[in-house]
């Protein structure tokens, strides 16, 4: 059984997100038959797909974020008229914040919202939004909004306004897919492609409406389908477009080039080559990222007057557009419109450097920092063989003997240790204020991530003992509410059964209390490493 037990271990932490309490049977299933249980969920149809009643696609988002910034406006422009401050007229508490939070959020609220502390006592996401939760981790039955004895009542929070309203609607959903999935594979790759394409939801208001609907339209579709597929959406997805600053590209030669002070921008075209496909020392020059630059002018998207085309839709400008022939990386494309840069990426897709830098970076993710040299030779192969397919990538190295064999060195990050805890203690979030608190306290707020090269995916990036020690303190505040109607020992059997060291289970056994054993457990090597 203890192999089976590390098996079934491996299978859950590498592939997925943990195994989940209650009664479902996680470790058993999964150990009974290993592999077979990680793909099960690979053979799902349209399985990663988020089909959530009330998330709605980037048009109607930008219909949406539009007339909230037409209203905001019109709402400034009568303050001015009437002499009346500028923020008592902003409708909805004013635009989404395009920084991210500086607050000093403390430690105690942020682990308690976790917990499903009521929200009378509950830290705010940000500072212009309070978590106002009746979260399903809550463990008793305490109401929300309830001010507790001795506590002072909190101050009226201004409502939500559209832009809030919709990223917190996707966050849920998305939290809520990745704690109830058996596995939770589809939803690592979901969130390993999200976060290789990254866009930031600090960019302004367009990226924080759009992040999730980017990644419902530009990276689910297609996580298990062709890599150049994924490519071409999500570099003709309007969030891409705006993050990266496209809409502004113009050709030097182009009819709005000539006519206007604006240039050329680079931003997307080396981040094509430099993040998404064919890495650093890929085999190309800056004379190869200034080429891509002009194929890719006029790919914008329409924007409030609909002037191209719907609003928030994928539009080319020929107007922008550089005009004539252009070598990029030996290779001579034709002026034929948007087609130019569709070929473009297509052959981008399949280069051989593209194969190397994405199976070491798949592999990096799942099984190590310095992977086996042998498995990205092996990935490499089947991502050049089948012309980038995902599903064949990802099979390989479900099937590889290096996955399971190598040891679990690889420290979860913030997202997939509150993932994890949510599974462990079957507790389905029901408001996503807490999680997306504890995020930015961890240093990875969803969707948010510094710069367009993503949220780092190494150990020495979230295990420096800053970052541990708020671990620690989070797993302190998660024992403290609701220790006292869970057996630790029985969730230590629902994580690793005996696959758990003899020091951890001691550890959890010589607990001075229940509270303390859960904290000690939740970061204990079985829980935080993957």
């Amino acid at each position: 059984m203890a192999r089976d037990s590390q098996a079934a271990v491996v299978a859950l932490n590498r592939f997925g997100f943990g195994g989940r309490g209650g009664a479902s049977g996680d470790l058993v299933n999964a150990a009974s038959d290993p592999r077979g249980f990680v793909k099960a969920e690979l053979n799902r149809p349209n399985g990663a797909l988020l089909e959530v009643r009330g998330l709605q696609s980037t048009p109607a988002l930008a219909d949406a974020v539009f007339a909230y910034q037409l209203e905001v406006q019109q709402a400034r422009a009568a303050a001015a008229q009437s002499g009346a401050p500028a923020s008592e007229a902003t409708p909805a508490q004013g635009a989404a914040q395009a920084k991210p939070q500086t607050r000093n959020l403390s430690l105690n609220a942020i682990a308690m919202d976790i917990a499903g502390k009521d929200a009378a006592t509950k830290a705010p996401e940000n500072a212009n939004a309070a978590m106002q939760s009746n979260d399903a981790m809550q463990p008793g039955a305490m109401q929300p909004n309830a001010v507790q004895p001795n506590a002072a009542k909190p101050p009226p929070q201004p409502p939500l306004n559209i832009i809030q309203k919709t990223y917190r609607a996707e966050a849920l959903a998305r939290l809520q897919r990745a704690v109830l999935a058996d596995c939770g594979f589809l939803e690592r790759l979901v969130a390993f492609w999200s976060n290789h394409f990254c866009i930031s939801a600090n960019k302004g208001e367009l990226a924080r409406m759009w992040a999730g609907s980017f990644e419902r339209e530009a990276i689910r579709p297609f996580v298990l389908g062709r890599f150049a597929d994924m490519l071409k959406a999500v570099e003709q997805h309007p969030a891409m477009l705006f993050f990266l600053d496209n809409q502004q590209s113009l050709g030097p030669d182009s009819r709005a080039g000539q006519n206007r002070k604006r240039g050329l921008n680079e931003n997307l075209a080396r981040e094509i080559m430099e993040l998404h496909t064919l890495g650093v020392g890929g085999g190309y020059s800056q004379e190869d990222v200034t080429s891509l630059a002009r194929i890719i002018t006029g790919w914008t998207f329409a924007g409030r007057q609909g002037q191209l085309g719907t609003p928030g839709t994928f539009v080319f400008n020929a107007n922008a557009h550089e005009p004539g022939p252009q070598r990029l990386l030996g290779k001579v494309y034709e002026a034929n419109g948007v087609a130019q840069g569709e070929a473009a990426l297509a052959d981008i897709a399949r280069h051989p450097s593209a194969a190397k830098f994405i199976a070491t970076k798949f592999a990096r993710h799942f099984v190590a920092d310095d992977p086996p040299p042998a498995l990205v030779a092996r990935l490499q192969d089947v991502f050049q063989k089948s012309d980038g397919d995902l599903k064949a990538l990802t099979m390989t190295l479900v099937d590889s003997n290096e996955a399971w064999q190598a040891p679990l060195t690889k420290l979860r990050s913030p997202y997939e240790f509150l993932v994890a805890s949510g599974r462990l203690l079957a507790r389905v979030p029901e408001d996503p204020g807490p999680y997306l608190g504890s995020l930015n306290l961890l240093g990875q707020p969803l969707w948010s991530p510094a710069g367009p090269n993503g949220f780092p995916d190494t150990n020495a990036a979230w295990a420096a003992p800053e970052g541990m020690k708020l671990r620690l303190d989070i797993s302190a505040q998660i024992a403290a509410r609701v220790a006292a109607n869970i057996d630790p020992r029985d969730l230590l059997e629902f994580a690793a059964a005996d696959a758990a060291s003899a020091e951890t289970r001691r550890t959890i056994e010589r607990a001075e209390s229940r509270q303390q054993a859960l904290a000690l457990l939740l970061m204990s090597p079985e829980f935080q490493r993957r």
